[in-house]
Order: C-alpha cells, then structure tokens, then sequence
C-alpha cells in the first residue's frame, strides 16, 4: 500500500505510474514531486535527484524522468500532514 499525497489516503499503485496516473480516491495527478521519493522540501530545487529539471509546480503532473513512486515511508512526510507535523513539534516543547 501507498500513500497518496494529496488526500493522504491509502491506494494500491501499479509498478509504473504514468502521467496520466490519477488517484482512485482524490483523483489527483499521482506522477507529481510530491509523491516522488526524490522529493525534499530543503534541497536545492526541492529535488535530491541533481540530473532532474526543475519543476514549476509540485502538485501537478509532470514528465520528470527520475520519479519513482515514494509511498508509505518511516517517518516521511507521506505519513503525515502538515498539521500533524506542527502538533508534533508544538508537542516537543510541552511539558
């Protein structure tokens, strides 16, 4: 199972997402950077991959060549929104 990161709910990918790829649920692009493993919100481009064009929009479909399909990491932000990502520092300094 994998994560989509535009609704954040649950789906079944194949092993090749296409452009055209869209989410059974939200019926978003899948094929975007947001969904991508390379995908990084403080690298240079907001890429990992150095060889990747910059891409304008990070919620949209694109012809990236390196996208490979991140899904449900450890830790990675297809676990979590952003909300949950401020509840948890907030929860940091609680005491």
């Amino acid at each position: 199972m994998s994560i989509c990161a535009l609704c954040g709910k649950d789906i079944e990918t194949e092993k090749f997402i296409t452009r055209k790829t869209s989410c059974p649920k939200c019926g978003g692009d899948l094929h975007i950077c947001l969904n991508c493993r390379f995908y990084c919100e403080t690298s240079h481009n907001k890429c990992l991959e150095p060889k990747a064009e910059f891409q304008r929009t990070r919620d949209k479909a694109n012809f990236c060549d390196y996208f490979s399909f991140a899904g449900a990491k450890a830790g990675g932000r297809a676990e979590g929104t952003k909300v949950d990502v401020k509840k948890a520092f907030d929860d940091l300094f609680r005491k």
